[in-house]
């Protein structure tokens, strides 16, 4: 097939990987807004390389007619997740979405491969308006914890550097690994909350800090007391290394005192 048909074969997949990866990583953005906890910690994408293609087709005697209806991973998009409990979020999420359509589903986590691998895949069908018209492809949806990706990664370095026959002591080791991986999956669940509510206060404070330099660099602009500015810088360095939340979020509403009474100042000026 010249190299114009592959083109034209993959523009479509190419569009919808972008499109789900901004629609996907959206959520992450806005539940960062919301300072709430985001069951998606990070979103990839991947179109199928020509030669992968063409070694699958190879693989399962698949025609070149046939290779959009029977190779279903052109497309593909990773969903990491922070926990375990975070995949059956991210799941229900793709299930009630209207703009793509569920083929079928297949549980690799609770019924792992032989192998070892965990994941969850979702195989759908999404709709792309492109420059040669309307057409709906494939796609594959992985949802694993960053624990699975880690094992899964270097699974696949390996297959690709014996060529799928990794030996059987490489193997077993792999196992093990997998069950590693699974073990602290199982640990991280049960902190999971004394994890959340750390990251919680982390963004918090990261937020609070941001609307004090943000006031800080407000009042500097409208204030002619030098002196004033430097007494509030010197604070603010003084709270920052106590690292006190409480206190913070006292000179922050002070500083918000300070900045509207400027603000009413350079209006009757």
């Amino acid at each position: 097939m010249e190299i114009q048909m592959w083109r034209e074969i993959l523009i479509p997949y190419q569009q919808a990987v972008s499109e789900l990866e901004i629609k996907f990583s959206s959520i992450v953005n806005e539940n960062i807004k919301l300072g709430k906890h985001s069951p998606i910690e990070l979103v990839t994408g991947r179109v199928k390389k020509i030669a992968s293609i063409l070694e699958k087709m190879n693989k399962k005697n698949i025609p070149l007619s046939r290779i959009e209806e029977e190779i279903e991973d052109i497309a593909g998009i990773r969903i990491i997740c922070q926990f375990v409990e975070d995949i059956d979020i991210v799941v229900d999420l793709i299930r009630s979405r209207s703009d793509l359509e569920i083929k079928y589903e297949k549980d690799y986590i609770t019924n792992s491969k032989e192998s070892g691998y965990k994941s969850y895949h979702m195989i759908i069908y999404y709709e792309v308006h492109t420059a040669l018209g309307k057409k709906k492809i494939q796609a594959e949806i992985q949802i694993r914890t960053l624990a699975m990706n880690f094992w899964a990664t270097i699974e696949h370095s390996l297959k690709y550097k014996y060529k799928r026959n990794i030996p059987i002591n490489i193997k077993e080791r792999l196992i093990q690994a997998a069950e590693a991986a699974h073990k602290l999956d199982q640990e991280m669940s049960k902190i999971r909350s004394e994890i959340l509510d750390a990251q919680d206060t982390f963004q918090y404070k990261s937020s609070i800090i941001a609307d004090i330099l943000n006031n800080i660099q407000n009042i500097s602009k409208v204030s002619s007391n030098s002196n004033e500015i430097h007494l509030i810088q010197e604070e603010f360095y003084k709270l920052w290394e106590e690292g006190n939340l409480e206190n913070l979020v006292v000179f922050s509403k002070k500083l918000d005192i300070i900045a509207e009474k400027h603000k009413v100042q350079c209006l009757n000026y």
